[in-house]
């Protein structure tokens, strides 16, 4: 936490010399001049404090549309939907995108589902062969490649403590994770989306 008006008002007075010439009562001219720059010097602390958060892709309001441009955000499939993210997706998608690695697993494509606030399992399929149980269903040789993502259908994004006026209360629409899913999936794969 940064220094207050009355902290920067002590520190300045403290560097006059002392005399008569330079009181330190409360409304003394002096003090009245000296209180009007503390209040500006613990201005600007505060402003360069929350430069810290602005400095976080988690935390930035501010200078979010900075960081967005400098990760090549907002996404095509976002532009393209017409969808309007609120702040939380906006900082969670620049989070998302600062620090995605890729991947081919499971795990991976539910966490970007996650990452975009959408709750999905995703499910490998194989060719049934002899070593599997009776009781799997039987995929032929096409399924080799074919993957699925379930969720809800339409499910709700709801305002957070993080998002701003502009945010809408709620929305729904799974275009968006539709596309970011297509476009991070392996090329040689079949996607299928299962709502529910």
């Amino acid at each position: 936490m940064g220094l207050t008006p009355d902290d920067y008002l002590q520190q300045i007075q403290s560097l006059l010399p002392p005399g008569p010439a330079w009181p330190r009562d409360a409304d003394a001219y002096v003090t009245r001049l000296l209180r009007s720059l503390a209040e500006e010097f613990a201005r600007v602390d505060a402003r360069a404090n929350d430069l810290l958060d602005e400095a976080d892709p988690r935390t930035t309001v501010q200078l979010l549309l900075d960081w967005e441009r400098i990760a090549g955000l907002p996404d095509g499939c976002v532009v393209d939907s017409g969808v309007e993210l609120s702040t939380a997706q906006r900082q969670a998608a620049l989070v998302g995108r600062v620090t995605m690695v890729g991947d081919q697993s499971a795990a991976y494509f539910q966490q970007l589902a996650a990452s975009l606030g959408y709750a999905v399992q995703v499910t490998d399929f194989s060719p049934f062969d002899v070593t599997d149980l009776v009781s799997e269903p039987i995929y032929g040789v096409a399924w080799a490649h074919a993957w699925q993502v379930r969720g809800s259908l339409n499910q709700p994004v709801d305002f957070t403590a993080v998002s701003t006026v502009a945010d809408a209360l709620s929305a729904w629409s799974n275009v968006v994770l539709e596309c970011v899913l297509r476009r991070f999936k392996p090329a040689h794969s079949v996607l299928i989306f299962s709502y529910t």
